[in-house]
């Protein structure tokens, strides 16, 4: 017999299989223990479709009655596009729950919870809540504040070069770290680069697994609308794409693009403003975006304060060059108190190179512009 940690394990892992596919919805996993047996799992599969609490319940059907259910998030209490999951588990006759985390929206928080002690279940809050919160860290970001959660991707030589000075960077990292990037790319709604990276190297932006995986939508800043009518972000039409362009940005090219099938979103001003286009991203239900410009976009976003996570992946080599191009650009700083403070939180091997993930380790005080 296991325990109740092990149980809401069980389920954990089972909400981390979906990621990169329940989207705008979070990765729940469930469980139902039975005389001291697994008597049903199940997952939150794909937005639209059965809640985890009640994939589980199917499996057991008849025989939940006295039951125990872990999951890791709280079972909604709402009619959606499926009905209460909280109203299920009454219905089936489960006597006690395992919650690991309640909903992050204040307007339903603790509302599933206490449908289900009215009815005289028994419930418990908080087993393995931080390795069920880490799982859906995007969307109780994205439900906080309404605007997706950042991801800042760059490749580095060990002198923190992301290219040379003519701008080649083909390969930095090795295949294996580059096939990790794709897997990135599948977890994330978005994918966001600059026009000098589309005119240059004429990248897909495309998650291109062996087992296959969810394309994100491309997003293009092209503030003057320069964007090479060949480029694969227009013609390959694996994934959605949207340039945003700024107000003096031609029509005729605007009409042009938007004749390929491709949406122009054109903000009313003379740059694009990234606070402006992150709440915009909001607005289309965007929880992800995944950050592979070059210097000029990683300076905005990382001196701007407007990342949630740094993945950089540093390979076994050393460029020099006072002219190479850096991770971060703009205006040097005279003291080191003005660097922006991050902290490691995962560092691993991937083939020859190291990847590490960052998180900001205070609220990073804007030090530069965030037009582009």
């Amino acid at each position: 017999m296991l325990g109740s940690e092990a149980y809401m394990k069980l389920a954990v892992s089972m909400a981390a299989q979906t990621l990169g596919q329940t989207s705008p919805n979070p990765s729940v996993g469930c469980v139902i223990v039975k005389d001291g047996a697994v008597a049903g799992m199940g997952a939150h599969l794909k937005a639209g479709t059965e809640h985890a609490e009640i994939h589980a319940l199917a499996q057991v059907g008849k025989n939940a009655d006295g039951a125990d259910l872990y999951v890791t998030l709280e079972p909604c209490s709402h009619y959606g596009k499926t009905p209460p999951c909280a109203e299920a588990i009454i219905a089936a006759g489960i006597s006690r729950v395992f919650i690991a985390v309640l909903d992050p929206n204040p307007l339903v928080s603790g509302k599933g919870m206490e449908i289900l002690q009215k009815a005289g279940i028994e419930v418990n809050v908080g087993l393995c809540a931080e390795e069920a919160w880490e799982i859906n860290r995007m969307f109780f970001y994205f439900i906080k504040h309404k605007k997706p959660f950042v991801t800042v991707k760059t490749a580095l030589t060990l002198d923190g070069k992301s290219a040379s000075f003519t701008g080649d960077s083909k390969w930095i990292t090795s295949e294996e770290a580059r096939m990790d990037v794709h897997e990135s790319r599948h977890l994330h709604d978005a994918i966001l680069t600059g026009i000098n990276t589309v005119n240059k190297d004429n990248p897909l932006l495309t998650a291109r697994l062996p087992r296959g995986g969810r394309n994100p939508i491309r997003i293009i800043l092209d503030t003057s609308l320069s964007i090479r009518e060949d480029a694969n972000v227009l013609t390959d039409k694996n994934a959605r794409t949207i340039v945003i362009c700024a107000k003096n940005a031609s029509i005729d090219k605007e009409k042009w693009i938007s004749s390929q099938g491709i949406q122009v979103k054109r903000f009313p001003s003379e740059s694009i403003h990234l606070e402006e286009l992150l709440d915009w991203l909001g607005e289309l239900n965007i929880i992800s975006l995944y950050v592979e410009g070059g210097s000029k976009i990683h300076t905005s976003f990382i001196r701007g304060g407007l990342f949630q996570e740094l993945h950089c992946y540093l390979a076994p080599k050393i460029l020099g060059g006072n002219q190479s191009i850096p991770f971060i650009g703009g205006d040097s700083f005279e003291r080191m108190e003005q660097s922006t403070p991050i902290e490691f939180s995962h560092v691993e091997r991937i083939g020859p190179d190291i990847k590490i993930i960052a998180k900001p380790l205070a609220k990073v005080v804007n030090t530069c512009s965030q037009e582009l």
